[in-house]
């Protein structure tokens, strides 16, 4: 049983490690590292909060631009992602759960998702005539 919560720290610390080598270009932009976990714990927030407010700004432009029925299907499409965007980084931030540094890996998952949305509503809404990739015109 000992070596149970060995193997849990060095899942945590392990992923750490690769989260923060890995993603490192977004806590450059507002998160120095420098700070307390408390600290990163609120940037990484921020940056979620930025991330989202940007998806939601581009949501909002997309459903006025789109035909009534496309703004149906978005807003089925959007909620279905949500449900996505959150179980997917529950999975992902796993072994993280029980760490002090869960809720800035949890952040950064939810701004990582959040801007991979975000990229999807902007091309839908930059579409040009003819891309059959574009929906709801």
């Amino acid at each position: 049983m000992r070596s149970f919560p060995l193997r849990r720290a060095a899942a945590i610390s392990a992923a750490f490690v690769v989260l923060t080598h890995s993603m490192n270009w977004a806590f450059a932009k507002d998160c120095d590292g420098r700070g307390s976990q408390t600290a990163l714990n609120l940037c990484a927030g921020e940056n979620f909060k930025q991330a989202d407010a940007k998806l939601n700004a581009f949501y909002a432009k997309l459903q006025k631009k789109i035909s009534a029925a496309g703004q149906s299907k978005l807003r089925e499409a959007q909620k279905s992602w949500i449900a996505y965007r959150d179980a997917q980084c529950a999975f992902e931030t796993l072994g993280t759960i029980d760490g002090s540094i869960h809720s800035m890996v949890m952040a950064q998952c939810l701004m990582d998702v959040t801007e991979q949305q975000t990229k999807r509503l902007q091309h839908q809404l930059t579409c040009q005539e003819g891309d059959v990739s574009c929906g709801g015109q």
